[in-house]
């Protein structure tokens, strides 16, 4: 028997619709995945309250395999990712919503996996937790196990060989914040500056003050300045493959379809024989 997959849906939704859709006769499947880079895991937020019937996902256990040679957040192994997923309720055939604090970094994170995995129907909640006006509960769910099976493969992925190689012949954007880029600071990494050829482009920028996304437009806008014109190969790399998910999640809507590279600086930067660039010029 073949599984029935929803539609493929935009990549957003707003609080509104989605205290609509929780009130409806299948409500999505609603996963908490708030994340604090280089902070303990923010499960003691979510227990102070979240959107009623959400899950707790950690993004450091869950959604990412043990830090390594291949980066600090590499890609989960697909049975452990399926194996969490169930936990959490998901299923093939039933959408999933899925929120942080407001930067969007965890939340397109979990997006892109579940995407990347052949979920076809997962939004983020634009703006985060910080934009739900609605009700808040501080009772943990026991959701009925999902039936969610990865099958990877469905966005497509950078090595570090194809992140070099496309900095060179297409557009590889370092989503990272511009000081980072430039070399000037590092507070993770072993080493300042970025992959020789890769254009600056900081996911601060794809916010408005409030925290949610710019429109299609400025998006479209920003991004055409930036070299990705539709005529040239993307992809993204940041410092471990967490917050370019939210530059990819933000090109998508900008009609750019981006390759993640998961393994970003800090992999890129685990071979000290790997050329690093320095300065506001691409290198």
């Amino acid at each position: 028997m073949t599984t029935s997959r929803p539609a493929p849906v935009s990549p957003l939704i707003d609080a509104d619709t989605l205290a609509t859709a929780l009130a409806g006769p299948r409500p999505p499947v609603v996963l908490d995945v708030r994340y604090r880079l280089g902070q303990p895991s923010q499960r003691p937020a979510y227990l102070e309250g979240h959107v009623p019937g959400a899950v707790f996902v950690d993004l450091d256990t869950q959604l990412a395999a043990p830090p390594g040679p291949c980066g600090r957040h590499p890609l989960p192994a697909p049975g452990d990712f399926g194996a969490a997923m169930r936990a959490a309720g998901v299923s093939a055939d039933r959408e999933v919503v899925v929120y942080d604090d407001g930067q969007g970094w965890a939340a397109a994170r979990t997006w892109w996996l579940l995407r990347w995995s052949g979920h076809s129907a997962v939004r983020v909640l634009d703006g985060g937790f910080p934009r739900w006006a609605g009700a808040v509960e501080t009772e943990v769910p026991e959701p009925a196990p999902g039936d969610f099976v990865p099958e990877p493969g469905a966005l497509p992925t950078l090595d570090a060989e194809g992140a070099a190689e496309l900095a060179r012949t297409g557009v590889l954007f370092d989503a990272r914040a511009g000081e980072r880029y430039r070399g000037e600071v590092e507070p993770v990494d072993p080493v300042g500056g970025h992959i020789p050829g890769a254009v600056s482009a900081p996911t601060a920028e794809n916010l408005r003050p409030d925290g949610r996304f710019r429109t299609v437009a400025e998006l479209r806008s920003r991004f055409a300045g930036l070299g990705a014109d539709g005529a040239r190969t993307v992809g993204v790399y940041c410092g471990s493959g967490v917050s370019a998910a939210q530059e990819v999640l933000a090109l998508e809507l900008a009609g750019v379809r981006a390759a993640l590279y998961p393994g970003s600086w800090s992999e890129w930067t685990a071979d000290g024989e790997r050329p690093v660039a320095t300065g506001a010029e691409r290198g």
